[in-house]
């Protein structure tokens, strides 16, 4: 795939509770509001290429030009996130980019020889995290290019255009009244 640049837009933390790093993300660089998004339902996920069925939440917020991710895995189960971060600890897991060709993109990576440690769909999207973390120290999200994840990643940089700081507001149950 020449010319293969695509602009990371996310970056992502496993950490062991979603409310504390929330928390320390706001009291150090003032970020926020944090969406969450609790006890994801993601449909044909495997793990190492066998089905998984993974429990996890996330919590986003808008920073500039960039998304911070924070994931709190909410099982015992084998998965990318335990693959590179021990339970208990926070670490840095991927960084993230929007494919519009989400094949394509597969391919790049598996022509270097990395493959997919997880993948899945939310609704119709597909997303894989690829397991560069023996090279690059992380793994690297292809999410594909939906009209869904648009009007979500709209409705988190909104959020934070609109927000005001207020510690009251910084955290933001998702499918409930901000």
């Amino acid at each position: 795939m020449s010319g293969f640049r695509p602009p990371v837009m996310q970056y992502a933390w496993v950490v062991p509770r979603l409310e504390d790093a929330i928390l320390h993300w706001h009291q150090t660089l003032g970020i926020g509001p944090f969406l969450i998004n609790r006890d994801i339902g993601v449909v044909d996920q495997l793990h190492r290429g066998k089905p998984s069925n993974t429990r996890f939440s996330t919590a986003v917020a808008q920073h500039g030009d960039v998304q911070i991710e924070l994931v709190e895995q909410l099982d015992d189960t084998m998965s990318a996130f335990r693959d590179t971060v021990p339970a208990g600890v926070t670490r840095l897991h991927h960084v993230a980019f929007i494919a519009e060709d989400f094949d394509a993109a597969l391919a790049h990576y598996a022509v270097q020889g990395f493959q997919p440690a997880t993948t899945g769909r939310f609704g119709d999207m597909r997303f894989a995290y690829i397991d560069t973390a023996a090279s690059g120290g992380h793994m690297v999200e292809i999410v594909e290019d939906r009209p869904a994840l648009r009007a979500f990643f709209g409705a988190i940089r909104k959020a934070a255009e609109r927000w005001d700081g207020n510690p009251e507001t910084l955290i933001r149950e998702l499918g409930k009244p901000a």
